[in-house]
């Protein structure tokens, strides 16, 4: 096997990983929503839960397969041409990034601390732990 065949192979795995972070992450992201409106019984959180953790693996999703497009670019096919299509692909794929954290957050992402996209997974179902301490049987009123 070539050096460039084994780097297609490493740049489709990272493209099955990305693939799969999206797929199993919209699942997390349902369970993380249903779990908050259980213990809760509030359906805007539960919306907010779902949407945070959603957006954040969407990122990590895209930070994934750029990482792919790298691989493909630096290591398989170096010409000016593919140089080139990963320069637009890593700009429209930072364009929508930028995007999805300012509508997740509210705030534009160079206004507030750095986050990754596992990150926001994270604060997402530790807020989901916390806020949904109470269930609805505890609730008074």
């Amino acid at each position: 096997m070539e050096f460039s065949e084994a780097m297609e192979r490493v740049a489709q795995a990272f493209e099955v990983v990305g693939a799969l972070v999206l797929m199993v992450g919209l699942f997390v992201s349902i369970g993380l929503g249903i779990r908050t409106y259980w213990r809760t019984t509030d359906g805007g959180l539960a919306y907010r839960a779902l949407r945070e953790s959603f957006g954040g693996v969407i990122l990590l999703g895209l930070e994934v397969l750029v990482a792919a497009d790298l691989v493909r670019t630096v290591a398989v096919e170096t010409t000016l041409e593919s140089v080139a299509v990963l320069g637009a692909i890593v700009l429209i794929r930072t364009v929508l990034s930028f995007s999805l954290e300012t509508e997740i957050e509210g705030v534009a992402p160079w206004r507030r601390a750095a986050m990754s996209g596992a990150g926001r997974v994270r604060r997402a179902a530790r807020r989901t732990r916390a806020e949904g301490a109470v269930g609805p049987a505890d609730r008074v009123g």
